[in-house]
């Protein structure tokens, strides 16, 4: 029988090329001019008869200029692709295959007829061992066929789980969120922030399609006997001349159960322009939809209608609670460190709480495994360097970065108001990692930065972060693998002022916090993914003190006592593939808050607003004591259907409570705001969200849309009495108001990920609104009525294009439009008492102008020789090209016994930049 197959498929073959010869000599001409794959096809297609396959993803950016005259198709053909990775086969009678980077050859492999052991139509076969892997050249990875499990005569029926590490052929480190995907059974798993994938599969053949953000895709061929492992090895996409790849999945929007989840890389952050030209995570994720800024230098950010405080920001799993640097024009995340970033918005997972909002993950690389390398970088106001490397062996790895600032010079070039300031920063990140063995890793990761500024004047501010995570990752099987992270997070800020020797004062505020965390993640079937685990936040807050700068200061020391509370939490979920099309997650967290002695609580009267009048006692607790608890469930669901390879509809709905409250004058994030524990008398902010989502691929998955409305409720944030004192205040709640509120909005978002022209297109509609209509809480605002809150901006659109001429050349461009955010105007000036008072409208009843911005920025890279010790690039930009005078604030200032307007803007004129970068 093996015989009579061998003649038959010798025969089809022998055949299929002769007569594709015959059909072949038929002399045709061309004539193209910028000519896209598909016009080719068609002409050639009604010249000769022949029929074309081929995937249109990967021709989408050929262009072809070419002429021919009297030429076979066979030498048409060559002529078309020559010098380009396209390649072409006549595979059947008048039936022609193109493909690009791979060849198919249609000759049978050489000993085919001397082969008798098994199928010889198939590829080498190569036992799945590290040894056996690293001998492999990755160019042929994709035409081995691994064996996985322990092997046996012939594959058992049923299922066995197939688990493993994505990495960096280059450099070692783990490729997190890379999408692996089984044609055969439409099924997919993402790997995790460590690489690493477990998916429980038929045993027997399979074929696996691996997709990652600024990788290679590429395939591998298996045979599943019993559970094992199979850790695939990723090339970095090398941007070729005709295609800029910035998406890592081309079906994860539309096949993902997570909605209002957006994914970035590094290496498409660096494509936006900027301030000073230096790659800022922060300003990239203000451009997604539904994010939002109310000032041009805050890198606080509003999400779904949500305050600046409501977001959890997480650095390697430490909190960070002051993310930027410079007065808000930097970020505090080194570009050249960070991996991945993840921003949740509405599915937010059950391991993460305590903010109402969203929850912005990054983490960061873990170094190069493989050599020593580094990069630089050097701009008008800052540098960067970092180096990563092997520490004796492949098995422990470390990335070092720093960045720091010589801005003084820009500062006193300003006008004389602002000559004699002063400002720096720096930050460190330094991460370790270990792998102890197969199953378990170790990682330590650590910040530290700080930042000092003085204004013309003898009073300094200063600011910094202190961060350091250990972590312990342990994998008990395929199925069942553990996270043990251990960390300390501590931010201060103080104020010095040496201007009169009088009072002269030293102010000091701080938070840090203790926490341990465990995370698990069982794969308990192909249907079901349950993740489980608790975690705990021991708080400590010192909410100010202020003393005497020296012996010579007669100022009064003041200091409020320091608070502390413990938050813990219990959490289980499970994602649900009840059938290919339909998948559902659902979980529940269970948070519990404690708030701790020592301390002085002030009681007041029931029904009554907290005044000094209404003061009952003052009662004291000791160390250790709970004073007050509150708990209560946290619900987390999510939905996906599918209804067509590149269309699905989503649905989600979260319940989150937040124990910690920022305490501000600004709408702003600003150094010097203070964060406040919820107590008996300032209740924890609760909130509930529902949203719904459309997503579609169009073009062959080369476009990406959606649409995103969502409903939110608000409890107990908190707003001020007017003329509120939050800094140094004992009895903080006699000054400010519980509210309850709602936010709803839209989202589009259109996307191209491929071609030499990429980038998205966002808007948001979105309103929040807040209302105090509980008299026994204090004073009704707006008589009780809804009012915008401070950060309510219904309109924002974002626009992010890159062009790519070459190799080495690309220019980029970024427009940005939001209506202005709310604010109280004085309208009138009336006389009580014999002295003049302003009457103001009701709360946030205006708005300030509109905010418009286009920056623009060329990129210019080196060349590409491999064999180089340093590769180079140079940015050079304009930020807020047009020069609009954009406002950041404005205020009021009585001159003359009249009021005057004042508006600040931060750029109100075009800055240039540039910035020189190197690599080794």
């Amino acid at each position: 029988m093996r015989k009579l197959y061998t003649v038959l498929l010798s025969i089809v073959c022998l055949f299929g090329r002769v007569y594709a010869q015959q059909n072949n000599n038929r002399l045709i001409d061309a004539d193209y001019n910028h000519a896209d794959i598909a016009q080719i096809v068609n002409d050639l297609q009604s010249k000769t008869g022949y029929y074309f396959y081929y995937d249109p993803v990967q021709f989408d950016s050929l262009r072809v200029t070419v002429k021919i005259s009297h030429k076979n198709l066979n030498d048409v053909l060559t002529r078309i692709f020559q010098n380009l990775p396209y390649h072409y086969a006549f595979t059947g009678p008048e039936e022609v295959v193109l493909t690009k980077d791979k060849e198919i050859r249609t000759s049978l492999p050489a000993g085919f007829f001397n082969n008798t052991a098994g199928n010889a139509a198939v590829a080498e076969i190569v036992i799945n061992d590290a040894a056996a892997a690293k001998k492999i050249p990755e160019s042929t990875s994709e035409n081995k066929l691994y064996q996985v499990g322990i092997v046996t005569n012939n594959a058992s029926t049923g299922n066995a789980t197939l688990a493993g590490y994505t990495l960096n052929t280059r450099t070692g480190e783990p490729v997190a969120g890379a999408n692996i995907y089984i044609p055969s059974i439409k099924r997919n798993v993402v790997t995790n922030q460590f690489g690493y994938y477990s998916i429980n599969l038929p045993k027997g053949r399979q074929a696996l399609v691996i997709k990652a953000l600024g990788m290679k895709d590429t395939r591998r061929q298996i045979i599943l006997y019993s559970n094992g492992e199979l850790n695939i090895d990723l090339q970095d996409q090398v941007i070729s001349l005709k295609e800029v790849k910035v998406s890592s999945e081309k079906i994860a929007n539309v096949r993902g159960l997570e909605m209002g989840v957006s994914k970035l890389d590094i290496k498409s952050m660096k494509q936006v322009p900027s301030v000073f030209g230096e790659a800022d995570v922060l300003r990239v994720v203000l451009t997604l939809p539904g994010v939002q800024t109310v000032g041009e230098a805050s890198t606080g950010f509003n999400v779904r209608g949500g305050s600046a405080d409501q977001n959890l920001i997480l650095l390697n799993d430490a909190t960070i609670y002051n993310p930027s640097h410079f007065f808000g024009f930097f970020s505090a995340f080194d570009p050249d460190i960070v991996q991945s970033v993840e921003l949740y918005k509405s599915s937010i997972p059950e391991k993460f709480g305590g903010r109402l909002s969203s929850v912005l993950d990054i983490t960061e690389r873990e170094g190069n495994k493989k050599k020593l390398t580094g990069n630089a970088g050097i701009g008008l106001i800052t540098s960067r360097f970092n180096i990563e490397g092997p520490i004796g062996s492949d098995k422990t790895s470390f990335i070092l970065g720093a960045r720091t600032t010589y801005a003084d010079w820009l500062l006193k070039s300003l006008p004389p108001a602002y000559s004699h300031s002063s400002a720096s920063f720096y930050d460190i990140n330094f991460n370790i990692t270990h792998k102890i063995d197969n199953k378990n890793n170790l990682y330590l990761t650590t910040y530290f930065s700080n930042d000092g500024f003085r204004l013309n004047s003898d009073t300094t501010y200063s600011y910094g972060n202190r961060n350091a995570t250990l972590k312990w990752r342990h994998n008990f099987n395929n199925k069942l693998f553990s996270e043990i992270i251990g960390g300390f997070d501590y931010y201060q800020y103080s104020i010095v002022s040496t201007a009169n020797k009088v009072d002269a004062f030293r102010f000091n505020s701080n938070i840090g916090q203790a926490s341990f965390k465990t995370n698990f993640t069982y794969y308990l079937n192909p249907r079901h993914t349950v993740t489980f685990g608790l975690n705990s936040i021991h708080y400590q807050i010192n909410p100010g003190s202020n003393i005497p700068f020296n012996s010579d200061s007669q100022i009064a020391s003041t200091t409020i006592e320091q608070e502390q509370a413990l938050e813990s939490a219990l959490y289980a979920g499970d994602k649900f593939d009840i059938t290919p099309s339909f998948s559902i997650s659902a979980g529940v967290r269970y948070s519990m808050y404690n708030y701790l002695g020592p301390h002085s609580v002030n009681y007041y009267l029931a029904g009554e607003p907290k005044t000094s009048n209404s003061l009952l006692t003052t009662m004291t607790y000791s160390s250790g004591s709970v004073i007050n608890t509150y708990q209560g469930p946290e619900i987390r669901a999510s939905a996906r259907y599918i209804l067509g390879d590149d269309f699905s509809v989503k649905a989600s709905y979260n319940t989150l409570r937040q124990y910690i409250h920022l305490l501000s004058n600004t709408t702003a994030i600003s150094p010097t705001d203070v964060w406040k524990l919820s107590d008996p008398n300032i209740k924890p902010q609760f909130g509930d969200q529902v949203s719904f989502g459309l997503y579609k691929n169009l073009k062959s998955n080369t476009i990406e849309t959606s649409v995103e409305v969502y409903y939110k409720n608000l409890k107990n944030y908190l707003d001020y009495k007017g003329g509120a004192t939050l800094v140094l205040n004992p009895h903080i709640e006699t000054d400010v108001l519980p509210t309850h509120g709602k936010a709803y909005g839209i989202e589009l978002l259109v996307k191209k990920t491929t071609g030499q022209l990429n980038g998205w297109l966002s808007y948001t509609y979105s309103r929040t609104f807040l209302k105090q209509d509980d008299i026994t809480a204090g004073p009704l605002i707006n008589n009780g009525a809804y009012y915008p809150a401070n950060y309510d901006k219904p309109h924002s659109v974002n626009f992010i294009g890159n062009y790519r001429f070459s190799h080495r050349y690309s220019v980029s461009l970024n427009t940005i439009y939001s209506t202005g955010r709310p604010i109280t105007y004085p309208i009138a000036v009336y006389n009580y008492d014999g002295s003049q008072r302003v009457l103001y409208s009701e709360r946030n009843q205006y708005r300030i102008p509109d905010y418009f911005r286009t920056d623009f920025s060329i990129n210019i890279d080196g060349n590409h020789k491999v064999h180089q010790f340093f590769h180079n690039s140079w940015t050079i930009g304009v930020y807020n090209l047009t020069g609009r005078n954009n406002a950041y604030s404005t205020y009021f200032s009585e001159q003359g016994g009249q009021i005057n307007g004042y508006k600040l803007s931060i750029f109100a004129n075009p800055i240039p930049f540039v910035n020189y970068n190197i690599r080794f």
